[in-house]
C-alpha cells in the first residue's frame, strides 16, 4: 500500500521507521511457519490496567445454546478505565437476559474481566467486507449506557 486516499496523517501513522506497514492485528507464528491470528490492538480492551481480549469472551459466548452472533467491546468506566460490553443477537427461537448472560461467564474468567453490561441487539452494523463494525457498537453503547 502507497498511502491512504487523501489521508497523509494516518498514513504517516501506518509506517514505522523502517518503512514497514503496520496492520494492528495481532499474530503468532508457530514453530511450524503458520500465522494464527488473534484480534487488533485497537480491539483490545483496557480493564483495570489489564490488557482483556475480547474475542476469548465472544468464543465462550458463541457456546451458550441462546446466541447466534457476538461482539464485545470497550466502555468508559470511572473506576476501570474501562468495561466490557457484550453484545449478543439470539438465535431466533431463543430467549435469555442479561443476568443469563453474565452468570454463564461467571466462574470462566476473572470476574474482572467479565462483561458489566449485556446488549441485545436485532442485527450488528457491517462492513462492505462483512466484518462487525465495532467503532458503531462502540458508539451505540455510549448512546445507550449515559
Amino acid at each position: 500500500m502507497l498511502e491512504y486516499y487523501n489521508k497523509p496523517k494516518e498514513t504517516g501513522e501506518s509506517y514505522d521507521e523502517d518503512g514497514w506497514f503496520i496492520t494492528g492485528d495481532m499474530a503468532v507464528r508457530h514453530a511450524d511457519g503458520d500465522i494464527r491470528f488473534l484480534g487488533r490492538y485497537k480491539d483490545m480492551l483496557k480493564v483495570g490496567g489489564e490488557n482483556v481480549d475480547p474475542m476469548e469472551f465472544e468464543g465462550l459466548l458463541l457456546t451458550h445454546p441462546s446466541v447466534q452472533q457476538t461482539a464485545v467491546v470497550g466502555f468508559p468506566d470511572e473506576r476501570l478505565a474501562e468495561v466490557a460490553v457484550a453484545f449478543i443477537q439470539r438465535k431466533s427461537d431463543a430467549d435469555c437476559s442479561e443476568t443469563d448472560v453474565i452468570e454463564f461467564c461467571q466462574g470462566k474468567f476473572a470476574s474482572f474481566k467479565l462483561p458489566r453490561h449485556v446488549l441485545f441487539i436485532d442485527e450488528f452494523p457491517m462492513t462492505a467486507s462483512g466484518k462487525i463494525r465495532k467503532v458503531a457498537l462502540r458508539e451505540q453503547a455510549r448512546e445507550l449506557l449515559t
